[in-house]
C-alpha cells in the first residue's frame, strides 16, 4: 500500500489518534491525510495540524449524518484532487455489550447502525475517489472490526450488540472485496488487539502504539491473497 492519500474515521483519541501520529512519524507521510472528528476542536490533533499545516487535515463528521456525506466528500476531494483517495480506515465505533438480561432493541440498532451501516454508506460515499486512486496504485479500505466478532471464537456468550455488530461488519467487508476487485480496490477487516483505550480499559493487553504500528505492517502489505480476509493486527487470519 502507498498511503499517500488516507483517511481515518474517529481520531480524535485512542486507535484513531494513533494512526495519525505514527502515519506522521513515518519516513514518507502522507501526502494528504484527512481525519475526521466529531468535535470542532481537539487539542491534540490540534497541536499536529499546527506543525503538519500541508498534510494534515482535520474535517468534522458524524457518520450517522448521511446527509453530509455529500459535502464531507467534496471537501476531501478538494484536499486531495487527481491524487484521489488510496486508504480509507473505517475507525470509528462504539461498544455496548449487553448481556440477555439487559439487551435491548436499542442497544442492538445502535450498535448496528454506527459499526455496521455508517463504515458501508461511508465506503460507498467515497468510491469515486477510491476509483481515482485505484486507477494508478494499490487502494484499499480497511475496516476496524473485533474477534469478539469470530462466531467460531465465541465461547463465552454475551455481548450481543457488539458482537452482532462487528460480525455484520466481517460479513460487509468480505461483499465489498468481492464487489471492488474488478475496481482493483481491496478490502480487510482488522482486529486491533485488546487496546489500552478508552473503550479497552487500563487492564488491556497492548499499547495503542504496538497495535497501531503492527495494523499498519499488516495494511501494507494487502494483495490480492489477503481480499475480504478478517486479520489480527499482526496479520494473522481470525476464523469469521
Amino acid at each position: 500500500m502507498s498511503l499517500q492519500s488516507v483517511i481515518i474515521t474517529g481520531a480524535n483519541r485512542g486507535i484513531g489518534l494513533e494512526f495519525v501520529r505514527q502515519l506522521l512519524a513515518t519516513q514518507s507521510p502522507p501526502k494528504h491525510l484527512i481525519v475526521t472528528s466529531r468535535q470542532s476542536a481537539n487539542p491534540e490533533l490540534d497541536q499536529l495540524v499546527s506543525t503538519n499545516p500541508d498534510r494534515l487535515h482535520v474535517l468534522k463528521l458524524e457518520v450517522k449524518d448521511y446527509d453530509s456525506y455529500d459535502g464531507f466528500v467534496q471537501k476531501v476531494a478538494t484536499i486531495v484532487g487527481s491524487d484521489g483517495l488510496d486508504t480509507l480506515v473505517n475507525n470509528a465505533g462504539i461498544l455496548i455489550y449487553s448481556n440477555l438480561q439487559k439487551v435491548t432493541a436499542e442497544d442492538m440498532l445502535k450498535n448496528f447502525e454506527i459499526n455496521s451501516v455508517t463504515p458501508l454508506m461511508l465506503t460507498k460515499a467515497l468510491l469515486p475517489l477510491l476509483k481515482s486512486a485505484s486507477a494508478n496504485r494499490k487502494t484499499a479500505v480497511v475496516n476496524i472490526s473485533s474477534k469478539v466478532g469470530s462466531v467460531e471464537d465465541n465461547t463465552s456468550g454475551g455481548g450481543y450488540p457488539y458482537r452482532s455488530s462487528k460480525s455484520a461488519l466481517n460479513m460487509i467487508t468480505k461483499s465489498l472485496a468481492i464487489d471492488l476487485k474488478a475496481d482493483n480496490i481491496r478490502a480487510i477487516a482488522l482486529h486491533p488487539g485488546w487496546v489500552q483505550t478508552d473503550m479497552g480499559g487500563p487492564n488491556a493487553l497492548i499499547t495503542t502504539g504496538e497495535s497501531v504500528s503492527k495494523m499498519l505492517d499488516t495494511i501494507r502489505a494487502i494483495n490480492d491473497k489477503t481480499l475480504g480476509d478478517f486479520l489480527n493486527y499482526d496479520g494473522k487470519p481470525i476464523p469469521l
